[in-house]
C-alpha cells in the first residue's frame, strides 16, 4: 500500500488513486470524527492542472504532517499509521474542507 491513497480523483496530486504531492498536510485540530478532518494539500484539477510530477522525489508522496491532535496516529504532528486513505464528502470537492482522512481514529 502507498503511504497516501486518495479517492479524490479531481485533485491535481492524484494519479491512479495515489498521492504525488511533495507533502500532505492533514488538519482537524480536536476532531472527533473523520468528517472533521481534511487534506489541506488538496488542489482542484480544474484550477491547477496535473501536479503529479513530484519535485522532491519521483515516486508517490510519503511525507505526511498531521495536526489532528485527537488522532491515535498523531505523534508530535507526524503520522504513525502505515498508510492513510483520503476521501471526499461528495463527488468532486471544490475546496480542501470537502476532503477528509478516512484513517482518522479518535483517541
Amino acid at each position: 500500500m502507498a503511504k497516501i491513497n486518495c479517492s479524490v480523483t479531481n485533485c491535481s496530486h492524484n494519479k491512479s488513486a495515489i498521492c504525488y504531492a511533495n507533502i500532505v498536510n492533514i488538519s482537524g485540530g480536536a476532531a472527533t470524527k473523520e468528517c472533521n478532518t481534511c487534506c489541506d494539500s488538496f488542489l482542484d484539477y480544474k484550477h491547477y492542472s496535473n501536479l503529479t510530477n513530484n519535485t522532491n522525489d519521483s515516486g508517490p508522496c510519503d511525507a505526511l504532517v498531521c495536526s489532528v491532535e485527537t488522532c491515535v496516529y498523531n505523534h508530535n504532528k507526524a503520522c504513525t499509521a502505515d498508510g492513510i486513505q483520503v476521501d471526499s464528502h461528495g463527488d468532486e470537492p471544490k475546496i480542501y474542507t470537502e476532503t477528509n482522512c478516512a484513517t482518522f481514529k479518535h483517541r
